[in-house]
């Protein structure tokens, strides 16, 4: 029997099948009734479920990244789907087909690393040349890059994800800095590289998707500086001359200052050129990313709207369903 995925579920089906446990919660009811809660995945995606009426010992029975047999109803609760789990077991991890399990990127990773090294090796600076040359030559970090995701649950967040929002934004960059000839093209794509480098450290990706325990202590941002820095600090031995103090500084500065404001997680708001023009491009390539994967997976197909994605913050209006004043109402606002 082929087995059944998340994104071919839908509002009424009952299933029995194979899913990857993650995000696990024991909580209670506003009566006071304990329940376990988790999102269930595969490669298709992920849905919220809950199993009604169990306390300490369900949820002790399975942790987090164990693959589980499990039976169930898909139910639509306020416009989003999720699930109500009726009854499930821990299944042997070498029982599993993995690749059910971790979403990949649909672009060609050969082609995408093909892509990252003309990048990083086509600055006019022999400095950025030389010390991207030392990424490359890093194989182990090299082959962690082409897995990563670029998150695990927003955007991008599938085997090669990092690798493609990074190829993407140098792409555009590529495309948009002519406009701005006041903007250094070497430290835009060098940043561009080493914004999200740190995550190869920050998150956990060989069996589902989670964060390490230095990634969780310190984060990427922090991560990302350090591994400049031990990159940083062989360029002399390859080129005879060190990387220059100036750039070094600028470089760090977009690690630190990507996410863009202090609520956000930067330590540092952008406060050169280049990780100005960073953080925007980095901002509207995860959300165009997120926007466009919400239409592609909607699985309410009846409605002109997706359902409300709290990320996003809003729902999404898809169209094509009819005249629009007589949907207006569908509109909600939250």
């Amino acid at each position: 029997m082929s087995k059944i995925f998340i994104n071919g579920l839908r509002d009424g089906d009952s299933f029995a099948d194979l899913f990857l446990a993650a995000e696990k919660q024991l909580r209670v009811n506003k009566n006071g009734n304990p329940y376990v809660q988790m999102e269930l995945r595969d490669r298709s995606g992920g849905l919220s479920a809950r199993m009604w009426n169990a306390g300490d010992q369900v949820f002790r029975s399975f942790e987090n990244g164990d693959f589980l047999r499990a039976e169930g109803k898909v139910q639509n609760f306020q416009g989003t789907l999720q699930i109500v789990l009726e009854h499930f077991e821990k299944v042997d991890t070498h029982t599993v087909e993995l690749a059910d399990f971790m979403p990949h990127t649909e672009h060609n990773i050969g082609q995408l690393q093909d892509k990252l090294r003309r990048s990083l090796r086509g600055f006019a600076s022999p400095h950025l040349r030389a010390l991207g040359e030392l990424f490359l030559m890093d194989d182990a970090l090299m082959r962690g890059f082409s897995a990563c995701p670029a998150g695990i649950k927003m955007h991008h967040a599938y085997v090669g994800g990092l690798l493609e929002h990074t190829v993407t934004m140098m792409e555009i960059a590529e495309a948009v800095l002519p406009f701005y000839p006041g903007i250094d093209r070497d430290l835009v794509l060098m940043g561009l590289f080493l914004h999200d480098l740190g995550k190869v450290r920050e998150l956990t990706f060989t069996r589902g998707f989670g964060y390490s325990d230095e990634g969780q202590l310190v984060g990427h941002l922090v991560q990302g500086v350090e591994m400049l820095n031990d990159k940083a600090a062989e360029v002399h031995g390859l080129l005879g001359e060190a990387l220059p103090r100036e750039i070094h500084v600028r470089l760090k500065h977009i690690i630190l200052s990507h996410h863009g404001t202090l609520e956000h997680g930067s330590p540092k708001v952008p406060m050169t050129p280049e990780a100005i023009f960073i953080h925007h491009l980095d901002t509207m390539d995860s959300r165009m990313h997120m926007v466009l994967r919400e239409l592609k997976d909607d699985r309410l197909s009846a409605t002109a709207w997706t359902p409300y994605h709290p990320a996003n913050g809003r729902r999404i209006y898809k169209g094509g369903l009819g005249d629009l004043n007589e949907r207006g109402g569908e509109a909600e606002v939250y």
